[in-house]
This record gives C-alpha cells, sequence and structure tokens, in this order.
C-alpha cells in the first residue's frame, strides 16, 4: 500500500475520501533502532490494527526523533510510539492529542550506563564517579532513555553537566544499538541507552556483556507510549481513538509484541502519567511549565 496516498475527508470509521479511496490511519515511530528492521516489525503491526480497526493502517517511517513529533504534529501520522520526551514534545504541539497505551514495564523504565572492560569499571550502585573524564556517548538528543534521563541523573548526582564530567562536548550516536556497539568496539569508552535495548542484544548474540560492561543503573522513570492525534476522531467518527486504545491493550499474540519489544504486553496510558517527564524536561531547559 503506498504511503503517499493522502486522506481526504473525514466521517465515520472506514469514510471515504473526497476522490472516492478509503481513509488512511498512518502511524510512525520513533527510529530508536535500525530502520530496516522497524520497517518490518512495524509492518506486521500496521496489519494487525487494519484487521482489527477495519481501516487501511499504514506505517510512515521517521528520519528522526524530531522528525516523528513534526510529522504528527503536522497531521501526517495520526498515532505514534514515542518515548516519555516526544510524547510530552508531541503533545505538548497538537491541543487534545492523548497517550492511549504503554508497556506494561513504562511507568517504571530505566538506563543502563555502560562501559568497554578496558576502563576497568565495573557494576555500581551509586553514580560510577570513575567515568569521569571518559569519552562518552548519549544515544539521540531527544531520547528519553538515552539522553533525556541520563543527562539528568548525572545532573542530580555529580552536580554537573555532562560535559563537565567527561570533559568534552556531549556525543550523539543517534541510537541505542549504536551506542552499544560504539562502546563494544571502544570507539568510545561508554555510555548511556535504553535497558530493553541493551538487554535484547545480549540475547541475539549482537553483544558480549563481558566486553560491554553495565557500570550503572539509573532510577525509575515513565517512557514510551501510544500518543493518538484528534484527527483520528474527525476521521474515522467519535469513539475511534478509544477503539484504537483497546485494540493495542488486548495484543496478546507473541509475535506483535515482541515487534514492540515488550513481551509483557500493553496498559492503559494517560497524559498524566508523563508528567514527571513533563517536569525533568523543565529542569533541563527543554520545556517551559
Amino acid at each position: 500500500m503506498s504511503a503517499t496516498l493522502l486522506a481526504l475527508a473525514t466521517g465515520c470509521g472506514g469514510s471515504s475520501s473526497a476522490n472516492g479511496g478509503t481513509e488512511v490511519l498512518y502511524f510512525s515511530a520513533i527510529p530508536d533502532a535500525n530502520k530496516s528492521d522497524l520497517a518490518e516489525k512495524y509492518g506486521r503491526i500496521a496489519e494487525h490494527l487494519s484487521q482489527e480497526l477495519g481501516v487501511p493502517v499504514e506505517y510512515r517511517p521517521s528520519s528522526s526523533y524530531a522528525a516523528s513529533v513534526e510529522a504528527f504534529k503536522n497531521g501526517d501520522v495520526q498515532l505514534a510510539w514515542f518515548g516519555g520526551v516526544t510524547g510530552v514534545q508531541a503533545r505538548k504541539a497538537v491541543p487534545g492529542a492523548q497517550a492511549i497505551a504503554q508497556g506494561r514495564v513504562d511507568p517504571e523504565y530505566k538506563s543502563y550506563f555502560i562501559a568497554h572492560r578496558d576502563t576497568g569499571l565495573t557494576r555500581s550502585e551509586a553514580f560510577p564517579v570513575g567515568l569521569e573524564g571518559k569519552s562518552f556517548t548519549f544515544g539521540s538528543p531527544d531520547s528519553t532513555s538515552g539522553r533525556v534521563m541520563p543527562e539528568f541523573f548525572i545532573r542530580e548526582s555529580t552536580g554537573r553537566s555532562p560535559e563537565e564530567v567527561f570533559g568534552h562536548p556531549n556525543k550523539f550516536s543517534n541510537g541505542h544499538d549504536l551506542t552499544a556497539l560504539q562502546v563494544q568496539a571502544g570507539t568510545v569508552d561508554a555510555g548511556a541507552l535504553s535497558y530493553k535495548k541493551y538487554d535484547s542484544m545480549i540475547a541475539s548474540g549482537d553483544l558480549d556483556p563481558e566486553v560491554c560492561v553495565i557500570v550503572w543503573e539509573t532510577p525509575a522513570y515513565p517512557d514510551y507510549n501510544w500518543t493518538a492525534h484528534p484527527a483520528l476522531e474527525e476521521r474515522f467518527g467519535a469513539g475511534f481513538t478509544g477503539r484504537v486504545a483497546e485494540t493495542l491493550v488486548a495484543i496478546t499474540d507473541e509475535e506483535l509484541l515482541g515487534a514492540l519489544d515488550r513481551p509483557e504486553g500493553l496498559i492503559p496510558a494517560t497524559n498524566a502519567d508523563f508528567a514527571a517527564i513533563e517536569d525533568t524536561m523543565v529542569v533541563l531547559g527543554m520545556a517551559r511549565n
């Protein structure tokens, strides 16, 4: 199905557009891993949603975290799998947008700080002061688990900025998997990333835990979420957003949950669930109250 098809009119579920075609629900996701892998995984999600909702559903890839928010803001996508930060950004940009679902693990998400074994660092209960002066990379600049919360905890633990702690301007790998691979290769000494991506790369054999060592686990915070655009109600009729939420939460198929990296399943979500993320963004100067 062509991702360039334009939905032009509003109406009830399965409505027809002005040119005689059928309305399409477009969704996207932050590009937090290999893009070809994401296209394959979200293609399965699109097929499932289309079957359950009775309307055509297509996945539209995003080139960056910022691009995913912009696509949602412009209405180019009406549903998105966001991180905590990008979800807040999108909902603030679009009045009426709602967080509707999240993984069971997402209210208590966390980041790993990892280091190459040659640094000699080992796992610590507190922020590892041995990271000071080491080469270090975050993931994407707007990544909740790959940058924003790690930076917050660095500042909270040391009273200093990452630039002051590591002695160099912030570096960004632009992906959780890329952070892990750069540390494993010794390109950088250390980095921060999503704990689920680290764990999945260990399970798949893409990462050696003896080389790429966890040195610290952050406190918990809320993270990923499905966010719905108010245009869903305009295009597909009153109550359609609720149907989408119910469909997502009802997923039990292991392959689909695996595609979302949420084998534990999904639960309902509301905008209020991510208030702590917005507060952190204010502290870091990324948002206003």
